[in-house]
């Protein structure tokens, strides 16, 4: 890792100019400066993440970028946990390896994905009225290798940035193109095994990258989770004198069996192990196919991007949380189903201007998508049918213009403020006739930031913005209590970026969100839950040093407060509301006195939250170290060898508490703990060649 880079004034140009980055790692838009109305000839710059200065770049305090350099030497369990190199956030898991994960951000326990955006090259990710979730996501089709960058933002701050968006959003971008191909061969505990192979030819005028991943996980279950993954990706781009384009397509499919959480009455009293399960015919199949084309033009003037996307995704799964709570005699076990269609179109012009005399641009934006989708919850015995609790056909489709302006109105003030205007139609063919029909709504919200300095390689940024939710579309046209279509949500931060010290890069953001209501449809019923106003507020705290070209420290510390803001005698906590996170590692490699040979310790904490409204139950924080060590024996072959929970945790991935029926047990059922365990110490290893 090169030490923290700071970003030269001198060599800006007037109006915002695009970089273009060394190793692959594409394009960077670079902000204003204040020096002379001549152009300058840019150096090249390479960008890398975390280990760079984001000074006169980034608008608010808790926006980043993590470079491929972070991924490399990051032991990762899962894909989900690629999220967590986003600063206080956690990727869990209370099912089976193909599922999305279970995410948690400032206070939020975010379910899928609700509230929390995320892309992958622009094309968005998250599920609206899905069968499991509102906002499902599900990153089970990433692959690590691929990953450039991440570009994360938090807060209602971004015109950019509609749905979904209020706690957070992500852009995981990928390789267009990479120098070498790739080889490499993996196994491990518990039946793991995976293959990849990456290709980046020369075709033509551009650059033609094909990738094939397959992978086989038991995992640590008593009944194998015999998770199988396919996976593959290609892409084909061009790129000459500021104009380029790519076009890209992606295929997965997964299918695995489930040991979903269980009740600890169960464990306690002998009648499973940790590892064991209630029902064993739980799982799942999942299919996602996409295709993408993105066009841009960079010039001094300004610029341009247009990108069209196309998605088919189809789940097919199956759960049992409460056993024989319901059903004493098949059990609760239930289908959700979900196969849908959805497409759109994001474009933005930009164009560099002087405001007032000022040093300024202005962006025009639409974002246009329709998701076209069956959705079904079935009662089943073992995943044979038995009932249809509901089914729908859903047409979904919004339409969202948006303007913002950067201006620079002195060398120590800049803005960055915008409006969006989110249209929304939901229509609903229901098999209950009362449940269809046709809503639509609009919200508008404006955002900014302001940001003050660099004084002494330190920034300090205020923001604040509007935001929303959409909520499930079965909610919104339900015949009894329908659920407002578009939520509502403030927020604000204020924090600082520093450099002062060398080769140290810290942030501290304090951060204040409310929502209306956190109207949820809850999947797992088949209803609509509205949930009360809410309101949240809490600080982080993020440090990237670097000391020597090879050797990292990071440092990343979160804690949030989390109430809803209306009384109600039941209590005012709000279950699975996170309230601390930390996330601490060091990374050494290519140090001078022993050759090639590399390694990374990781700590993840994440602490006790509410799991019911009084606070009489909560649960206990799980703390999680992970080691990797591995030698470069030269620039083709690799050695990787990693070692996940490495003191053997007994703690919990997540934890709720609600109740359920086991055989033999009152009709009522009985409130307790129900947990999915954190995997037990494991080891993989991995060989890889370049070339």
């Amino acid at each position: 890792m090169s030490p923290v880079h700071k970003i030269d004034r001198h060599h800006l140009m007037k109006p915002r100019q695009l970089v273009p980055l060394t190793a692959g790692l594409g394009w960077l838009l670079l902000p204003t400066a204040i020096l002379g109305d001549e152009p300058i000839e840019m150096e090249r710059i390479v960008i890398y993440g975390r280990a760079d200065s984001l000074l006169e770049i980034a608008d608010a305090a808790s926006e980043g970028y993590v470079g491929r350099d972070v991924f490399e030497y990051r032991p990762l369990l899962r894909p989900g946990e690629l999220l967590e190199t986003v600063p206080g956030l956690i990727a869990t898991q209370h099912s089976g390896n193909g599922k999305a994960n279970q995410y948690f951000l400032r206070g939020f326990n975010l379910d899928h994905g609700t509230d929390f955006a995320t892309f992958v090259d622009g094309v968005p990710i998250n599920l609206p009225t899905h069968a499991h979730g509102q906002g499902y996501t599900d990153i089970n089709f990433m692959i690590p290798e691929l990953v450039e960058r991440i570009h994360f933002r938090k807060g209602p701050y971004y015109a950019d940035l509609g749905d979904f968006s209020s706690v957070g959003a992500v852009n995981m971008k990928y390789s267009k193109s990479l120098n070498y191909s790739l080889a490499d061969a993996e196994g491990g505990m518990y039946g793991y095994a995976r293959g990849l192979f990456i290709s980046s030819p020369k075709v033509g005028d551009g650059n033609l990258l094909y990738a094939a991943e397959y992978q086989h996980d038991n995992g640590p279950w008593d009944l194998p989770s015999n998770y199988n993954k396919a996976n593959g990706v290609m892409s084909y781009s061009k790129e000459k004198d500021g104009t380029g384009w790519s076009i890209t397509g992606m295929g997965y499919y997964g299918r695995w069996d489930s040991t979903d959480q269980i009740p600890r009455r169960a464990v306690d009293e002998g009648l499973i192990g940790r590892f064991g399960n209630i029902d064993d015919s739980d799982g799942g199949e999942s299919k996602r196919f996409s295709l993408s084309a993105e066009w841009h033009r960079d010039t001094e003037e300004g610029h341009t991007r247009v990108m069209v996307y196309g998605v088919y995704y189809d789940l097919d799964l199956f759960s049992n949380f409460t056993y024989f709570l319901d059903d004493p005699y098949n059990g609760d076990q239930f289908q959700q189903y979900d196969q849908r269609v959805y497409g759109g179109l994001m474009a933005h012009h930009t164009w560099n201007h002087q405001l007032f005399g000022r040093t300024s641009e202005s962006t025009v934006g639409l974002q246009v998508r329709g998701d076209d989708i069956h959705v079904e919850l079935n009662h089943t015995r073992r995943r044979e049918f038995l009932e249809t609790n509901r089914s729908d056909d859903v047409g979904e489709v919004y339409v969202a213009p948006y303007v913002q302006n950067q201006t620079r109105w002195t060398d120590k003030i800049r803005s960055d403020v915008g409006v969006r205007l989110d249209n929304y139609h939901f229509g609903v063919e229901s098999y209950l006739p009362e449940d269809t029909g046709n809503v639509t709504d609009s919200i508008v919200s404006p955002k900014g930031s302001v940001v003050f300095g660099p004084w002494a390689n330190t920034e300090f940024n205020l923001s604040a913005g509007m935001g929303f939710h959409s909520n499930d579309a079965r909610g919104v046209t339900s015949a009894i209590d329908p659920a407002d279509p578009l939520v509502r949500t403030y927020g604000a931060e204020t924090g600082v970026r520093t450099l002062a010290l060398d080769h140290l890069q810290s942030t501290v953001t304090f951060w204040w969100l409310q929502s209306d209501s956190e109207l949820v449809f809850v999947g797992d019923a088949g209803s609509t839950e509205a949930t009360r106003p809410s309101e949240r507020y809490g600080v982080e705290f993020a440090n990237y040093y670097t000391p020597m070209p090879w050797l990292t420290f990071d440092l990343d510390f979160a804690w949030s407060h989390a109430r809803y803001s209306d009384y109600a005698p039941e209590g005012n906590f709000i279950p699975g509301a996170i309230e601390t996170v930390l996330s601490a590692g060091v990374t050494a490699h290519d140090i001078p006195s022993l050759g090639g040979f590399f390694s990374s310790l990781r700590l993840r904490y994440f602490g006790p939250r509410p799991l019911t409204e009084n606070d009489e139950f909560t649960s206990d924080g799980t703390a999680i170290v992970n080691l990797q060590v591995g030698y470069q024996f030269n620039a083709r072959w690799k050695l990787t060898v990693d070692v996940f929970n490495l003191f053997n945790s007994k703690g919990d991935d997540i934890t709720y508490y609600y109740p359920s029926r086991l055989p033999g047990e009152p009709a009522e059922g009985v409130d307790d703990y129900h947990f999915h365990p954190v995997e037990p110490i494991q080891v993989r290893a991995g060989i890889s060649a370049r070339f």
